[in-house]
């Protein structure tokens, strides 16, 4: 994002009205582990504390029977003339029993997230949504939207936006209409039980419009937008990481208006001059900023400052001399370097030529006395 200066501002029909500096924000590194790290934090702090009823499975006067009956030793009901009298009860492998290690209220249910944690994650999310590859990665139709990041100029409005129709038209006009279709599209009956518990519908996330509070008229631009499938707004003041990267996946479709776009540089600052709203925070730098290390090594300005290489170059294999040991019996290469003349031999076929005559009798001192012993 460093070779883009600045960013064209929109009007209503998506024609380029004028130009914005790029804020520091978006030269912030892109960190997809510290988003899903500070997402999934963030998610556990909005749980409700469920458990079980403390006396589920003990509400029944059960004792052992011993031993001696020759049955289990569990706690069995008392009484008689039902089916349950008789019937082992309290344990977990039990009908009717308690579950083990019944869950508590008081377990740990938050989580502590380092602040300049949060503010890491939320300055990458911002920069991810510049990157065209991250937003259609993510599933967002922005094949029709003429730049990303997409600034909206609200002063070429018309009229003030107060109607959904309104909001419509302006998406329409931006090109960012087919994301809603796609949220429309995509809406279904849940799964499991969330259906009776106010999460009957399941659908995909749309635009988030991103508006500055100060700027008059905020209220009626968030109540525009508020009935329209997947679109959500956000204060340009209280960015927050759940929307800018659901799921803590990078690259959400961002609609920003010009006063919230210039707002950034106040809210974040820079990478050497504080932010305005967040006392002594400067912006995270990346500590390598070509990730293309192969070319790194071996250009001409690092090459040129390295010594040579000590040594020649070692085989895999071998002994402390490095030499690689192959079988000359299968390699003819090292044959041939042992013995030259086995390319002739094996040319000439000598290995295979039949001696002529038939040789003479080699006696040896086994032989002789075998011979001794065979005579009449």
């Amino acid at each position: 994002m460093s070779t883009r200066p600045t960013v064209s501002v929109l009007s209503a029909e998506g024609k380029p009205v004028g130009s914005a500096p790029l804020p520091y924000v978006f030269k912030a590194p892109i960190r997809p582990d510290i988003v899903q790290a500070v997402h999934t934090g963030m998610a556990k702090n909005k749980r409700q504390a469920y458990a079980v009823s403390e006396k589920a499975g003990h509400q029944t006067s059960a004792e052992s029977w011993g031993t001696g009956r020759a049955v289990a030793r569990i706690p069995r009901v008392s009484g008689g003339g039902t089916h349950r009298a008789g019937q082992a009860a309290f344990g977990n492998q039990c009908r009717s029993g308690r579950m083990f290690a019944p869950t508590k209220v008081w377990r740990k249910w938050h989580v502590k997230i380092n602040l300049n944690e949060k503010r890491y994650a939320t300055a990458s999310a911002i920069a991810a949504s510049s990157v065209t590859s991250l937003v259609l990665a993510r599933g967002h139709r922005v094949s029709q939207v003429p730049e990303l990041p997409l600034v909206l100029s609200t002063s070429s409005l018309s009229t003030p936006l107060a109607k959904t129709r309104d909001a419509v038209t302006l998406l329409k006009g931006l090109g960012a209409y087919p994301d809603v279709v796609k949220v429309v599209k995509s809406r279904k009956l849940r799964a499991g039980k969330g259906k009776l518990r106010g999460r009957r519908h399941r659908q995909r996330r749309g635009p988030l419009v991103i508006y500055n509070p100060e700027v008059e008229g905020a209220k009626a631009f968030v109540r525009a937008f508020r009935n329209i499938p997947g679109v959500e707004t956000c204060s340009v003041k209280a960015l927050n990481l759940l929307q800018l990267a659901p799921g803590g996946h990078l690259g959400r479709f961002i609609v920003w208006t010009d006063s919230a776009f210039e707002a950034l540089n106040e809210v974040y600052g820079s990478s050497t001059e504080p932010a305005a709203l967040k006392k002594n925070y400067l912006l995270p730098q990346a500590t390598v900023t070509n990730a293309d290390i192969a070319r790194l090594i071996n250009s001409s300005e690092v090459q040129g400052v390295c010594r040579a290489a000590k040594g020649g170059a070692l085989q895999k294999r071998g002994g402390k001399a490095g030499v690689q040991k192959k079988n000359p019996l299968k390699n003819k290469q090292v044959l041939l370097r042992l013995n030259p003349y086995a390319a002739t031999f094996a040319k000439e076929k000598l290995g295979s030529i039949k001696i002529e005559g038939k040789p003479e009798k080699v006696y040896t001192v086994g032989s002789a006395f075998k011979e001794t012993l065979n005579q009449d």
